[in-house]
């Protein structure tokens, strides 16, 4: 007797394929589970960088020269033999165009250049952030100083500052104490940052954000720039105090 197969049910767990099917016969019916598995699960994770050299697999190619020159549409064997006369790497750049535009260059060097362009983006990548500073109503004159020194660093870096006060008790009863506080410190810091969000209350608190005047960017910019400066200041602080070569006697 024939076996009988039926047609086998895909189904996905963590992202690979298994099959279900049901034969007369069991060595059969795993045989096929297991033929069926391999084919879907076949192949692995899609390469991002392009083809290049031998890789390439089409008849001819829209060639781009070392400098930039178009050469044009040329065999991809000819092309080939140009990037060995001029000991280079055949790269295709664009894949989708028809013929697929390739470029003499050095694909090594390239990738490196490549790197470096995306590590300096990611260094000068800037990304706003918010810090928060908490006030009492009836904050001392010396904390108010202390919390005012870390709001003007904050602003200072290109960060935005929410500023918070916190109502107990009775305190609740008196709002007026917090909107004079915080009007108080927005005067303070009005050179670096300016009030982005008035006050308002919410709850048993009282809100407003400051914006700085300058960009994140800028910011870290300066911060880089007055770290370099205070760097070459301690190396000519060091280099004046090496002791000076004495004159050789006669």
């Amino acid at each position: 007797m024939l076996p009988v197969y039926e047609e086998p049910r895909l189904r996905t767990v963590r992202g690979v394929f298994h099959v279900t099917a049901r034969w007369s016969d069991k060595n059969r019916r795993y045989a096929a589970v297991r033929q069926t598995v391999a084919w879907c699960n076949r192949g692995g994770p899609i390469s991002a960088e392009p083809r290049i050299n031998d890789r390439i697999r089409v008849p001819e190619v829209r060639l781009v020269g070392p400098s930039g020159e178009q050469v044009g549409i040329v065999p991809l064997a000819k092309a080939l033999e140009l990037a060995q006369e001029y000991d280079l790497d055949l790269v295709e750049v664009a894949a989708t165009a028809r013929p697929p535009v390739c470029k003499l260059m050095d694909y090594g060097k390239f990738k490196y250049e490549s790197a470096m362009k995306a590590r300096e983006a990611r260094k000068n990548q800037a990304h706003t952030v918010i810090k928060e500073m908490k006030l009492r109503p009836k904050i001392d004159p010396h904390d108010y100083d202390t919390k005012k020194g870390h709001v003007v660093r904050f602003l200072k870096q290109g960060d935005k500052v929410k500023i918070t006060i916190m109502f107990r008790g009775r305190e609740q009863s008196r709002p007026e104490l917090g909107y004079r506080l915080l009007q108080r410190l927005a005067e303070d810091v009005q050179e670096l940052g300016f009030v982005e969000s008035n006050p308002k209350q919410d709850g048993r608190n009282m809100i407003m954000v400051l914006g700085p005047h300058k960009k994140k960017t800028e910011a870290m910019a300066e911060a880089r720039e007055a770290q370099a400066a205070r760097k070459a200041e301690r190396q000519g602080h060091s280099h004046a105090e090496e002791p000076a070569e004495e004159p050789a006697e006669a």
